[in-house]
């Protein structure tokens, strides 16, 4: 089977609607501006470098430093990943001594991570 016949497998036989349906589900959609917001969180787990120091954090809080040997990554580019992470608001950090010490900034972003990788794995 090839992709153009796995498209029209998804094709209704017959092209009906059911407004009942539709208008129950207009309701419940999201604000279109709350989707894009969720887009962009999304786009922050389409990166393999971010997505290990995430999975890094899930396991512990770390400093700068020890994500950067764990990875095999200069710390200038953990840093830069961090940075992005930290707008997004799925990395916070504080400061202990000379250290720079990381951490997921919830639950949400751990049960994220755990939930795509329970997802991938199955």
């Amino acid at each position: 089977m090839n992709n153009q016949d796995d498209a029209l497998e998804l094709l209704c036989d017959v092209p009906e609607t059911h407004g009942d349906v539709i208008d129950s589900v207009r309701r419940d959609m999201p604000e279109e501006d709350v989707l894009y917001e969720l887009a962009d969180l999304f786009k922050m787990f389409g990166d393999s470098t971010r997505l290990k120091i995430m999975s890094a954090l899930s396991e512990s809080e770390m400093c700068v430093c020890d994500i950067a040997e764990l990875l095999g990554i200069s710390q200038s580019a953990i840093s830069h990943q961090l940075r992005i992470l930290k707008q997004s608001k799925l990395v916070s950090s504080r400061r202990e001594g000379k250290n720079i010490v990381c951490f997921l900034a919830d639950e949400h972003v751990r049960s994220i991570i755990a939930i795509g990788l329970s997802h991938v794995t199955e």
